[in-house]
């Protein structure tokens, strides 16, 4: 029986009844487990995203969500207010934030070695962009819309904030970091919005000015 791995912070209770896998890593319901056995938590399970939007159900323990949810987003995502990953409990994606590696290191990049050609990798832009924001921010709302972008996929959008909580290295993160993240991030959304033309980057003006209210003194 597999243990659970050295220097895991302690499982939510609604954690309890997910599988462990090789490492002691519980496996969150969005995974996908491969035909050998294997889980890739790089690799969202089919079909999990449109299940937890329409029931309700929590991104990474599966169970029914409350009136309050929680998204886990990088800081472009902070922004814009748009993401692809439904949300979870806050319980759930406080244990995120202090348990996975590629959340609490920021130097870890993203693997993408044999990833399968119709795997589905969630975030919004913090995903297209294809990095690791080291800074990661806890969204907690009461309410969100799916939305149909121009490539078909669906995205969502988050609701107004009833509390943010920003996070590094599995604490709470320090002003400094918070903005050193955000810095780096928004050139690579502004190089996006300069191909769209003047519009899209007068809207990401007035949508940075926004988000930068809710980064801590």
């Amino acid at each position: 029986m597999t243990n659970l791995a050295p220097g895991m912070p302690p499982l939510p209770a609604r954690f309890l009844k997910l599988p462990l896998d090789h490492r002691g890593y519980p496996v969150p319901r969005f995974v996908h487990q491969r035909d050998d056995g294997v889980y890739d938590f790089r690799v969202v399970k089919p079909g999990w995203p449109q299940r937890c939007r329409v029931n309700k159900l929590c991104w990474l323990c599966g169970e029914k969500m409350g009136r309050f949810m929680c998204f886990v987003i990088g800081p472009m995502c902070a922004i814009n207010r748009n993401t692809a990953e439904p949300p979870c409990h806050r319980e759930c994606a406080e244990f995120a934030v202090m348990a996975c590696p590629f959340m609490r290191f920021p130097n870890r990049k993203r693997d993408e070695t044999d990833l399968p050609a119709d795997g589905f990798n969630p975030g919004g832009d913090e995903a297209a962009i294809k990095r690791n924001p080291g800074v990661i921010c806890l969204w907690v709302t009461t309410s969100y819309r799916p939305y149909k972008a121009r490539d078909g996929s669906v995205l969502i959008e988050i609701g107004e904030p009833v509390e943010v909580m920003w996070w590094a290295h599995g604490r709470s993160a320090t002003h400094d970091e918070i903005m050193a993240s955000i810095n780096s991030g928004l050139p690579l959304l502004r190089a996006m919005a300069e191909k769209e033309g003047k519009d899209a980057i007068e809207h990401l003006e007035e949508i940075t000015e926004r988000g930068l209210k809710l980064v801590p003194a």
